[in-house]
């Protein structure tokens, strides 16, 4: 048998006489012939390496991956952040407008105080000119009074009206603390009139001073008893004066009324002199 003529075999393949064992024979030798030549062009220390920087290629693109993903966390950890801070606000500014607004109505009526304060600066001036006077007129008519009435605690009221006297002519007062205490004169100078009282004094008897109880029963009666009971008198607003009582009539009758006015006793009915237009009424 002769050599085969390989490339002929290979480009021809019409020829029917070959025999199928020669065909099995050529083709197995073509295959390795064609796998030596495929992996003589790729040398293994290249693969290597190609293998190598697709691995680190894919290495990076993870690492890059999860560098992304870290800043994507970032991100919206800050708007989450950012979202409750802006809620935190909105309810601060809601609180604030409603606040705001409370204060616009509180500052509308203190506007209008302020209005109504001014108008009554404005009329302080016109009423202090107008009150002065009257309080001067008031403290003459009481001083005339204190004067005519029954001299019951003279040198007390006199010194009170005296002290308001001197309090008008002082500028460190003002107008309303000035008034209050004429009312306060006035006030306590009614109160007499509805009120008992017993105090100590001095009365003339027999031409020299001697010291007296003094019972005083509203307006309507001023009685007195020399200390030991030797002399019992009233006053006579008609003479304006000071008469003897009658001891068998009067003597124990005012002895009681000091003691009712001290509150030494309880109180009871006792007969004293009434003081009348006429005299003294007994």
């Amino acid at each position: 048998m002769h050599s085969p003529n390989f490339p002929t075999l290979i480009r021809s393949n019409r020829e029917s006489s070959m025999s199928s064992k020669y065909r099995t024979s050529i083709l197995p030798g073509l295959g390795a012939l064609v796998l030596s030549t495929t992996l003589a062009g790729f040398p293994s220390s290249a693969s290597a390496a190609t293998v190598d920087e697709i691995s680190a290629a894919g290495e990076a693109r993870t690492n890059a991956a999860a560098a992304d993903q870290q800043r994507i966390d970032a991100i919206a950890s800050q708007i989450d952040q950012l979202v409750v801070d802006y809620t935190s606000v909105i309810k601060v500014v809601d609180g604030l407008k409603v606040y705001n607004s409370l204060l616009q109505r509180q500052v509308t009526n203190q506007e209008q105080e302020m209005v109504a304060l001014r108008e009554s600066i404005d009329n302080v001036a016109l009423i202090e000119r107008q009150i002065v006077p009257l309080m001067t007129r008031m403290l003459d008519s009481l001083e005339e009074f204190i004067a005519l009435d029954t001299p019951f605690l003279v040198k007390e009221r006199n010194d009170r009206l005296l002290r308001l006297r001197d309090m008008m002519e002082r500028s460190d007062v003002t107008a309303a603390e000035k008034f209050r205490r004429v009312l306060e004169a006035y006030s306590i100078e009614n109160d007499y009139g509805r009120t008992i009282e017993a105090y100590k004094g001095t009365v003339e008897i027999e031409g020299r001073p001697q010291e007296v109880d003094f019972l005083r029963i509203g307006r309507v009666s001023l009685t007195y008893q020399s200390v030991g009971g030797q002399h019992t008198g009233g006053w006579d607003s008609a003479t304006r004066q000071w008469v003897e009582l009658s001891p068998e009539t009067y003597k124990a009758q005012v002895a009681d009324g000091l003691k009712i006015a001290r509150k030494q006793v309880a109180p009871d009915l006792i007969v004293i002199p009434v003081t009348a237009a006429a005299g003294v009424a007994q």
